[in-house]
């Protein structure tokens, strides 16, 4: 069983007066900011001048410098960009201000494991990411509580690593619902093939076949929307709070029936064979490869794929029922 840290196994004062400068400000960037500022951190933002975020930033009371300057003010960066602009923005603006010292950290593996970013071996590398989208992260916090997390040291030559990981968790409350030590690698691997084959990927082609069997077979687009995407919240939120035998307690026994005797001939050792498949080109790196060329070329067949989703049926249908359940 791995072990669970919580907050008896963190001490924030090793933060007292450190600067940490929050590269980004999207959804985990203004989460993360805000969490460890109300915890007492001095954070600061560093971002491209005068842009929406910049603007933002500012509104939302935080000093912001442009994103060399913040690197230098700073003990510790925390890169919180899109993954994609990890390595150009730490080539162009970050790296030639890495001195021993200071700590580089992040919130997912992706640009280091892949090595688009190659820190300096005299800096610590760290890592805190949270298990959780940003709105629920900071809704958990302000509730007094937190969501889990995970964190990882790839580069320690301080002696001080898993101390500063561990306070910038507690800081954002992760360590009251608990963190994991892992690798970078295992996170980063986990996570996209979760992203992959299950979470995004899997859940969104079973979702989009089930809807589209049905309707080809004549059944009203409306019906086919409610069956398999509208009730599969529910059916989740009940795996969340209590595990498969939860929601198999509460179903009816002719669709936990259903579940034993139809769902392992959708769900086959193929596909299982094909997961097996996808966390390889994961761990071989033949997909971060093909991301990064992707996003060095502007991204057209994410764009593409993004625009052919808009167009499909269940969410065109979708948007009209899910208009139904608005408040007037």
């Amino acid at each position: 069983m791995v072990e669970v840290l919580h907050d008896k196994d963190a001490n924030m004062e090793i933060l007292n007066n450190k600067t940490i400068a929050i590269i980004g400000y999207g959804n985990q960037g203004s989460a993360q900011a805000q969490m460890m500022r109300d915890s007492g951190i001095n954070i600061i933002i560093g971002l491209r001048k005068n842009g929406e975020s910049w603007k933002r930033a500012q509104k939302d009371g935080f000093n912001v410098f442009s994103i060399s300057e913040a690197v230098q003010k700073a003990d510790i960066i925390h890169i919180l960009l899109p993954d994609e602009h990890h390595g150009p923005v730490y080539k162009e603006h970050i790296a030639k201000y890495m001195k021993k010292g200071k700590t580089l950290s992040c919130s997912h593996g992706f640009n280091i494991v892949y090595k688009q970013i190659v820190p300096p071996v005299n800096v610590d590398v760290i890592m805190v990411a949270p298990k959780a989208p940003a709105s629920e992260e900071r809704k958990a916090y302000l509730a007094g509580f937190g969501v889990p997390g995970l964190v990882a040291i790839k580069q320690n030559p301080s002696g001080n690593a898993k101390e500063i990981v561990l306070a910038m968790a507690k800081a954002m409350k992760f360590t009251r619902a608990g963190v994991l030590e892992c690798t970078f690698e295992q996170e980063t691997y986990e996570d996209l093939f979760g992203e992959q084959t299950v979470l995004c990927g899997g859940t969104v082609e079973l979702v989009k076949a089930g809807f589209e069997v049905l309707v080809e077979a004549g059944y009203p687009p409306e019906m086919a929307y409610f069956e398999c995407l509208h009730e599969l919240k529910l059916i989740v939120d009940l795996m969340y709070e209590g595990g498969i035998q939860k929601m198999n307690s509460i179903i009816s026994n002719t669709a936990e029936w259903g579940e034993y005797t139809t769902g392992p001939k959708i769900i086959d050792a193929s596909v299982k064979q094909r997961m097996k498949d996808a966390l390889k080109r994961i761990e071989n790196g033949e997909f971060a490869k093909e991301w990064m060329v992707e996003a060095r070329n502007g991204c057209p067949n994410l764009l593409q794929k993004r625009k052919e989703l808009g167009e499909h049926q269940i969410e065109i249908i979708g948007k009209k029922i899910r208009e139904m359940f608005e408040k007037k």
